[in-house]
């Protein structure tokens, strides 16, 4: 998303950046002059993240909507919304801290989901996802927040990473019919999820 936009951010911020990879993998990619922050909340993630640190890239403990943060040419909003319990007013503080904002929405909300009992739970329970979405709940919550959303594509995680159960024998499904029609085969049998670029 960052090169299709020719996107040349000086100072790069992740929210919720965990051990810190992503982060790390952008750096060996970006000018040599950017500049990359990361924040989690989780005391452990930073302790993992420290060990990537160098001169142009830093993490904090910290919850980034309380914290004063450089004003960031582009923030990474990487799997965290719907971890967030009171998600409205997170992307509100979100808003106004950066120029671009690039979003990775886990999309739980499909039919094969809604089938299965106890799927839901379970996400919540493993995955702690507070809410589930689709693509028209998450673009409208983008909306009502107060972003204009510039781009988006669906990436193939249940492609990618089912490798046993459910998921490995919907694999095969998942790629053919998104071939055919991307946005009902993730409404019908899910395991993509959605990067938005927004401003």
């Amino acid at each position: 998303m960052v090169n299709r936009h020719h996107l040349t951010p000086n100072v790069v911020g992740d929210v919720g950046c965990g051990a810190g990879e992503v982060l790390r993998l952008m750096q060996l990619q970006m000018d040599p002059s950017c500049q990359f922050y990361g924040y989690d909340i989780s005391p452990q993630a930073i302790a993992m993240s420290k060990e990537r640190e160098n001169e142009r890239l830093h993490f904090q403990v910290a919850n980034v909507c309380e914290t004063n943060t450089p004003y960031f040419d582009l923030m990474l909003v990487i799997e965290v919304v719907d971890h967030v319990e009171d998600y409205f007013g997170f992307l509100r503080a979100l808003k106004k801290k950066s120029e671009w904002k690039l979003f990775h929405f886990s999309l739980d909300l499909s039919v094969q989901h809604a089938l299965r009992k106890g799927s839901f739970l379970k996400l919540r329970d493993t995955l702690v996802h507070l809410h589930a979405f689709n693509k028209e709940t998450m673009l409208r919550t983008l909306h009502d927040t107060g972003y204009e959303v510039v781009d988006m594509f669906y990436t193939p995680f249940g492609i990618q990473f089912s490798r046993r159960g459910m998921g490995r024998i919907v694999k095969p499904f998942r790629w053919l019919l998104f071939q055919m029609d991307q946005d009902f085969a993730v409404r019908l049998l899910g395991g993509y999820r959605l990067m938005v670029l927004a401003k």
